[in-house]
């Protein structure tokens, strides 16, 4: 909004001397991106300890029940500590992006703050069916069945997938980037800077079809995968941080033409706005993290994880970078991996032997570290290593081309 107002009084501000640089920083959408880091951290800090009172006072704690006597009693601490902490969390994105992104006329930015504002609503329905069921009647629903909440995600994936597709202006926003192909031929910067590359004959450029199950497969699968990950003080919080900064380079290098040229990835239009929504989120993970670290005050919850998951799988998707997402949230992918083999051998075990066997000692994957005597804050710690080094690795082979 504000940068829509700058844009629209360009002509008054740039005849005052003394306002004529607020227009040269806000074309910048670098310096708006790292603006938004700053203004969604404040905005999570000052909001964070409102919110956290009156989620105290509504007694919205969790029960700290994860279904195995072992890890209750390692994490019995944190019974009581108040979820649903993504409110401030998902405020502040909302506030920030809508402060400093072009919410007027970029598409992928307005289709962002609905994949906010629709997966933070849903985290939440669920959140207080879950935190109010013993105040509610007996037999009262203990939050979301999960197929309502994957028609919910599913549907959403599938309807933004299609406005994605058609609100690109160059096939090559629709093409299928996969790891280490070249999307155009490789050409001297002398002959390309300020033309448009032709796309390399071998690329795959996909329908709307296969485009919006793309799309909602990852949004989908990211939601869940950050909601699983939301099992330790800081967990994962700290490892969206770095996920989102990972994220604003990928929007910077699809959105320019130059680099993404440069780098033979794909170009989108448009899509380097996106820098101020990744930036928001980095910001506002940040200071919800200030309330979030060991000991926790407040658990993101639902409300929290499922929206930034999802908008993670959505910039992966416009930036035409969904394939390289499982190396950038690495820690989500191994944390809801391990989930899946551990159901489903239990489930074959069981129906094969009559008595399902396990994997890991238990599931998501960080209790089992804490069952084998990590300690927690170990446990936290070492998995922003990894996500680090997953990052580090992702943007390396960016050049591999």
């Amino acid at each position: 909004m504000l940068y829509n107002l700058v844009v629209e009084f360009q002509d008054k501000l740039d005849s005052i001397p003394l306002l004529r640089w607020i227009v040269g920083i806000m074309w910048q959408v670098e310096f708006r991106a790292f603006a938004a880091v700053l203004i969604s951290f404040a905005l999570a800090l000052w909001q964070g300890p409102g919110v956290i009172a009156w989620l105290q006072r509504k007694k919205i704690g969790d029960t700290a029940e994860f279904g195995h006597e072992e890890i209750n009693r390692l994490m019995q601490g944190r019974s009581g500590v108040p979820t649903m902490g993504g409110i401030f969390l998902c405020g502040s994105i909302l506030v920030t992006t809508a402060l400093l992104a072009d919410v007027w006329f970029n598409r992928y930015i307005q289709i962002s703050l609905i994949v906010l504002v629709w997966m933070s609503g849903v985290g939440a329905i669920d959140d207080w069916l879950k935190l109010t069921s013993s105040q509610r009647k007996p037999g009262s629903r203990d939050g979301l069945y999960s197929w309502e909440k994957l028609v919910f995600q599913v549907g959403l994936g599938l309807v933004v997938g299609y406005f994605v597709y058609t609100a690109a202006k160059l096939p090559d926003a629709h093409v299928l980037n996969l790891p280490l192909q070249r999307t155009y031929p490789p050409t001297a910067v002398k002959d390309f800077v300020g033309l448009r590359l032709d796309l390399a004959p071998s690329v795959i450029v996909l329908g709307v079809g296969a485009f919006a199950v793309l799309c909602a497969f990852f949004m989908t699968g990211f939601s869940n995968a950050v909601n699983i990950t939301d099992g330790m003080d800081g967990l994962a919080g700290g490892n969206m941080v770095i996920t989102s900064f990972a994220l604003m380079v990928l929007a910077y290098i699809s959105g320019h033409a130059n680099t993404a040229y440069f780098l033979l990835v794909p170009y989108v239009p448009g899509s380097a706005e996106l820098m101020v929504l990744a930036g928001a989120m980095a910001g506002a993970t940040l200071g919800f993290l200030w309330f979030n670290a060991h000991p926790a005050r407040v658990f993101m919850g639902d409300t929290g994880s499922l929206a930034l998951g999802a908008l993670m799988g959505y910039i992966g998707v416009v930036t035409r970078n969904e394939l390289l997402l499982p190396v950038i949230g690495a820690v989500y992918v191994i944390e809801i991996s391990t989930v899946m083999m551990q159901v489903s051998w239990f489930k074959w075990t069981k129906r094969k032997y009559g008595e399902g066997r396990r994997i890991f000692p238990s599931t998501p994957i960080h209790h089992g570290f804490h069952m084998m005597g990590w300690k927690e804050t170990q446990i936290v710690t070492r998995s922003y290593i990894v996500s680090a080094v997953a990052v580090v690795i992702a943007l390396v082979t960016l050049k591999l081309r």
